[in-house]
This record gives C-alpha cells, sequence and structure tokens, in this order.
C-alpha cells in the first residue's frame, strides 16, 4: 500500500497477485470504473495504483486481512508519502556561522533527516481532521512513536522512540528551531565563542602586510586575548581591549584552538576577503573577481575583438620579443588584422586596424557593427574613432587585466597551442610545464641572472612566420563542427556576413586611423601629399576655404607599400575635398605614350574648368561718380525765399547736365 494524491492506495498487482481479486474481475471493474484507478500503469516503471475507498466491502476487508495493524500502516504510509527534505535544514546546517560547528556531512545529513521527519509529524498534528481520520482518534503519540520508530531503517533518522522523549523533542524543535536538534556533546559553547566579533578579529589579524601563515594567526589571538600583544585599529589608531573577548561566565578569555581559527579562516567567504586585501589589483582579477558568461552570435564581422601579444621568439638584434596586435571575428574567430612592432604603442593599435580595414575594403565587406578592446592603449581614442556610432555602432571597453572579459585572448591561446607551437621550436616559458618548458643557457655574469635562448631570429622571419600561422589558423577547420560541419573558419566568415553592416566609409578611416599630413593648396588648383601632387576635385572648392588660409590637412589610409589612395582635405577639422592624383605626361612629344596623351587631356579638362569657373564668375567693374571742381570751391549762396514757381525753375538750373559732369570729371 502507499498513499498517491492524499489517497490511500494499493496496487493492482497486489490485488491480482495476493489473491485479492482475479485478473479478469479487475479489468472489468476498472473498464467500467467501478473502482477508482487513481494511477494508471503505463510508462517504464509505472505501476496502476487503486484508491481502497473505491473497493467493494468484500475486497476491503481481504485488504484488511493482508495488512492487519490498518491505522499503523495507514500511518507509516502518510509519512513516507508526506516526508520531503527540508531544504532550509540543509542550508543551516551546512553554514557554519549558524551552526557555530564544523559538522561531518554525516552529522549534517543526520541532522537534516530529523528536522524532516518533525516537520512531517508537526504537519499531521496540525492537521487534526487527518489525524483523526488516520487514527481514528485525536492525535496519538504512541502511534506516532510507533510510526516512526518502524521508519527508523528507511529514513535513517535518529529521533527518540519514547514517546515522552519524541513529544518532548518536538516541541523542543517548534520553539528552538533547527539549532535544538545539534547534539550537547559538541559543545555550542563554540558557537557564543566565535562571534562575529571575534570572527573579524581573526580575519584582521589574517590580512596583516606581512601575510601571516595560519599557526601565527592563532599565536596572536591567543597572546592578544591574555594581554601579551597590542592590537590597534589602523582607521581609528584605538587598541582594542582584550577584555572584550572573554567569557562572560567564567570570566576567562576565549581562547582558541589553532584548529578553530584555521576553520574560519579557511571558510570560502572569509578566503575570498583575505585573497582582496593581500593579493595585488591584477592577480585578484585573474583569479578571483567572477567573469562574464556569454554565447556566440551568429552572424561574422558583428563583433570584433582585439588583444596584443609578445611573440615567443626572440630577436637576434635586441633580444627582446616583437610585440603583435590581432583583430578577430568573434563569430569565425579569423584573424582580419594583424601588426608588429619593436614597441608596444599606440602605433601597433593603429596599424593592426589598417590591416584589417584593407582586408575589408578588398572583399567589399562593410564596416564591423560591434568591436571590444582593452583600455590600454585605446583610451584615447574614447572620445574619437572608438566612440560610439562614429564607425562602429556597438564599442566595448574591456575592464582592464580581466583575461576572461576579451575573447581575443583565449583565441590568442588556442591558436598558439594549435599552430605556433606545432610549426616551431622554442615555444614556451622557463616556468612552463611538460612541453611549455623552455630551457635557457645561464649567462656567468656579475648579475647572475641573465639567460640566452637556443636561438634567435631576424625581424623578417618571425614576422613572415606569424603570417603564416595566422593564414593557417583562419584555413584550420572551425572548432564548432557540429553547427559548421566540413567548414573552415574563413568559410564560416564569408558565408555568414552580417548584412546590416555600414557601407565601407574610407573618408571617416582616413580622418581617424590614416596618415595625416599637412600641405597648402598651391595654385589654387593642386596640394602635395606623398611626394606627388593631387587635384582639387573643382574650383568651386576654393569657396570652403577660411580667408587667406590655403593649409590644409590631407588624410589617407595607406596601403600594403604605405601609399596613399583615396586622399581627402581638412581645414580646421571640416572635410574640404576628395582629391584626385596628377597623372603627369611627357613633355617630349616623339615619346608619349597613350597614358601620357591621355594624361594631356584629363589635365586640359581641369584648366578648362578653372576657366569655365572663372568665366563663370568674372567680376563686372563699376564707376565711381567723383563731384565736380567748381562744386568744390563754390561758396555758400545765400538763397531767399522763393515761390513754388521760381523753385522749378531755380532747381532746373543748378543741377548739370550729364555731358557737363562728364567734361568736368575730365
Amino acid at each position: 500500500m502507499e498513499y498517491y494524491e492524499g489517497k490511500l492506495c494499493i496496487s493492482a498487482r497486489e490485488l491480482v497477485g495476493k489473491g485479492i481479486m482475479t485478473s479478469a474481475n479487475y479489468a472489468k471493474k476498472a473498464g467500467r470504473g467501478q473502482i477508482d484507478v487513481v494511477r494508471q500503469g503505463k510508462g517504464l516503471g509505472n505501476y496502476a495504483l487503486i484508491a481502497i475507498d473505491s473497493l467493494p466491502r468484500i475486497y476491503k476487508e481481504k485488504v484488511q486481512e493482508l495488512y492487519p495493524d490498518g491505522d499503523l500502516t495507514h500511518l507509516k504510509l502518510w509519512v513516507c508519502s508526506n516526508y520531503e527534505t527540508d531544504q532550509n535544514a540543509v542550508a543551516f546546517f551546512h553554514d557554519r556561522d549558524k551552526t557555530g560547528l564544523e559538522l561531518s556531512p554525516e552529522k549534517m545529513k543526520e541532522y537534516v533527516t530529523n528536522a524532516s521527519v518533525l516537520n512531517c509529524c508537526i504537519k499531521l498534528y496540525n492537521r487534526a481532521a487527518t489525524a483523526q481520520k488516520l487514527m481514528g482518534r485525536k492525535y496519538n503519540w504512541e502511534d506516532m512513536v510507533q510510526a516512526i520508530k518502524a521508519l527508523k531503517d528507511e529514513f535513517g533518522h535518529t529521533l527518540p522512540t519514547s514517546a515522552l522523549r519524541f513529544r518532548k523533542k518536538v516541541n523542543e524543535y517548534r520553539d528552538g528551531g533547527y539549532g535544538s536538534l545539534i547534539s550537547g556533546k559538541f559543545g555550542n559553547q563554540n558557537t557564543r565563542k566565535v562571534d562575529y566579533k571575534t570572527e573579524r578579529l581573526i580575519l584582521g589579524l589574517a590580512v596583516l602586510p606581512n601575510k601571516p601563515f595560519n599557526t601565527n594567526i592563532a599565536e596572536m589571538y591567543n597572546m592578544f586575548v591574555c594581554g601579551e600583544l597590542d592590537v590597534y585599529d589602523p582607521k581609528t589608531g584605538e587598541l582594542m581591549n582584550p577584555d572584550d573577548f572573554t567569557d562572560k561566565k567564567t570570566g576567562d578569555p576565549k581562547e582558541l584552538s589553532e584548529t578553530t581559527i584555521n576553520n574560519y579562516l579557511n571558510k570560502p567567504n572569509n578566503k575570498v576577503l583575505i585573497e582582496q586585501q593581500l593579493s595585488g589589483w591584477s592577480t585578484f582579477m585573474h583569479e578571483q573577481m567572477p567573469h562574464m558568461h556569454r554565447h556566440s552570435g551568429s552572424f561574422s564581422l558583428s563583433q570584433i575583438t582585439m588583444d596584443d601579444v609578445d611573440l615567443t621568439r626572440k630577436l637576434k638584434d635586441t633580444k627582446q620579443r616583437v610585440h603583435a596586435y590581432y583583430a578577430y571575428d568573434v563569430v569565425s574567430q579569423c584573424v582580419l588584422g594583424a601588426s608588429y612592432a619593436r614597441k608596444k604603442d599606440e602605433g601597433l593599435v593603429v596599424d593592426c586596424f589598417r590591416d584589417m580595414f584593407r582586408l575589408i575594403a578588398r572583399h567589399g565587406w562593410g564596416i564591423p557593427a560591434g568591436i571590444e578592446v582593452e583600455n590600454h592603449l585605446m583610451s584615447r581614442y574614447k572620445e574619437g574613432f572608438l566612440k560610439a556610432e562614429n564607425v562602429f555602432q556597438f564599442v566595448r571597453f574591456c575592464a582592464p587585466l580581466n583575461s576572461q572579459e576579451k575573447y581575443a585572448e583565449p583565441l590568442n591561446g588556442a591558436k598558439k597551442r594549435s599552430v605556433i607551437h606545432k610549426n616551431h621550436e622554442g615555444i614556451g616559458r622557463f616556468y612552463g610545464k611538460g612541453k611549455w618548458r623552455q630551457e635557457y643557457k645561464k649567462v656567468s655574469d656579475e648579475t647572475n641572472e641573465h639567460y640566452e635562448d637556443k636561438e634567435y631570429f631576424t625581424w623578417e622571419q618571425l614576422v613572415a612566420d606569424d603570417r603564416k600561422d595566422n593564414e593557417e589558423w583562419n584555413n584550420m577547420l572551425h572548432p564548432n563542427q557540429k553547427m559548421y560541419p566540413g567548414m573552415t573558419r574563413w568559410q564560416v566568415l564569408e558565408a555568414n556576413i552580417n548584412p546590416g553592416l555600414l557601407s565601407y566609409d574610407e573618408k571617416t578611416l582616413a580622418y581617424h586611423i590614416g596618415e595625416h599630413v599637412e600641405t597648402s593648396i598651391r595654385r589654387n588648383s593642386t596640394v602635395r601629399v606623398a611626394h606627388e601632387e593631387w587635384w582639387l576635385s573643382d574650383t568651386s572648392v576654393l569657396e570652403k576655404l577660411e580667408p587667406n588660409n590655403y593649409k590644409v590637412t590631407a588624410c589617407y589610409l595607406p596601403d600594403d607599400e604605405g601609399k596613399p589612395g583615396e586622399v581627402f582635405i581638412y581645414q580646421s577639422g571640416k572635410f574640404i575635398d576628395t582629391v584626385e592624383k596628377v597623372k603627369t605626361y611627357s613633355r617630349v612629344m616623339a615619346e608619349q605614350t597613350e597614358e601620357d596623351q591621355a594624361a594631356f587631356v584629363e589635365q586640359q579638362k581641369k584648366i578648362a574648368k578653372f576657366n569655365k569657373y572663372i568665366e563663370d564668375n568674372t567680376i563686372d567693374g563699376l564707376g565711381i561718380l567723383k563731384p565736380t571742381t567748381q562744386m568744390q570751391h563754390e561758396e555758400p549762396l545765400e538763397l531767399t525765399p522763393m515761390t513754388t514757381k521760381d523753385y522749378k525753375n531755380e532747381s532746373t538750373a543748378l543741377l548739370p547736365s550729364a555731358e557737363e559732369r562728364a567734361y568736368a570729371d575730365i
């Protein structure tokens, strides 16, 4: 028998197998709904359950004969069906701060079980109607104890089997909670000894600048409570009073064993607090600080991740490492851009961006939607190039020294393990383990701290090798073969370009990460950039210049050879024009080629446009009327009052004719 959905049930196997009912009779009554089949026997491991109350009287009597201890059996079944592990008890007994003890796993399991059984008993006690139905009368402690005693082997509890003691334990549990279940043999004095104040004292000693060992901490604590060591608060300068750490009952110092102190120092929450105080910021960030958990996207060029790395092998001339900077596509993991330098500075970053955008321009792709970069070397671009929506729609500056935040860092590691270590010797560090450990030759000099590599390399060799490694990496199978079966990283890149990218904008890129050359507009037509002459697109561009200022800034993205493609000119940060390279032609007519003739025609067109502009905007001259000599020297006249008729005649006489004015000018 068992309880199911609050009903006392018997299985179909018991009904038929124990001879209570024939198989045919069971099938007939179940099919006609004459008995309540509360659970069908469908599915693996399931069996049919029939409510005993729904059985005809003759079959109920047979069930009672099969289970003579009816009330006790019902009670045991009810307890089993209502028993559930108390998760709050699990949390309590696993928390040393609450128990004050270092309980063994066995003891924690025992106390959780006891609490769960008592919960079940209290639940039944609070349900008077259910108790009456099960026991046939009011709550009977003797019956409950018998049921709990019978289930001791099944649950593994250690509750009292005496009715009086069990009843007392239930009341203690209801009043005192989980703590009442802890045996007194553990000496709950520990809970009172290591209170919050004492624990903070122990932790304060643990974070002293000399990083004391646990044995030293225990020794210092006991010396302090005995008055042999002064301890003060650096914030206030106030000495701590040993009398505050005495047993209130006996007045004796709270002397703690080394084991007790070790237990508190090794609590996970305390360990992280101690590490935060004793570790450097960088170490704490890498080893203790939680990191973000993310998943990859669906489209390539949706996000670029960038990071630097030092090539493992060293240069011949300087015995130093080459600094490299990479730009990866997050989805395909392809290296889109790479740069190399002897010095780790902003030039290294700019060269990497340029290399990436040259690749993008060659393939006709758009501007990547987002980018994640480090603060170091990138902070100067926060309000310009790397300001969201200036070039990239989304920009994230990752927390410094947190390697888990930048996806580029694990990609650097994966490339080193899968490609670089396979292709080259001398990959690793002296502190590496196994195949990653490299041996170095010690130099016996006055410092006794110099080491030499087995082999050194030229700049050209190291850069060429690394670019080959990047190419091999890009053409290896993508690690997620479940999503991209049979596809390389490069194939994933090309096949999944984000359709919502902004168009490639060389003008904006040239302004932010291109070469900047100060030059001047010459002869109202050209500027000189990269040792070459460049035409203004039209003479009307002169209208955009500031008064009496022909100085401009030319911006361009250099190609692989450092030469400009398109050149854009600015004045005081304002875009002026996109200039065109001047194509020269041979002055020796006998040697002119078709290209020379085409260049000649093109220049003639430029000159014609200039002349057309001048013609269209020619200034019309104006004449100026000068006063006559007579009028300049004539004395003022005294005028007498005149009539209207006189005024008309007089005014006409005073004004000279046009002919007279012309002669007077001459």
